[in-house]
């Protein structure tokens, strides 16, 4: 399971690992990547992850999810 979360708020590399980590600390998530010019976070899961898990996580790291997209 993929998904590409878009945020808005990330302006350095320091949000960029807060963001990075604060997904990377979420149950069954294998991989993360944060895109910094881009905006937004790509993680592969082992199960499906509710996008409100995701939205509250990045809330609480202090960012904003605008969008939540799955990939095939």
């Amino acid at each position: 399971m993929k998904k590409k979360i878009y945020i808005e708020g990330m302006t350095c590399e320091h949000c960029l690992n807060r963001v990075k980590n604060a997904l990377s600390e979420m149950d069954n998530i294998k991989e993360v990547q944060v895109n910094l010019a881009e905006g937004f976070a790509l993680i592969e899961s082992d199960r499906e992850i509710v996008n409100s898990a995701l939205t509250d996580t990045i809330d609480e790291a202090g960012y904003d999810v605008t969008k939540i997209e799955d990939i095939n």
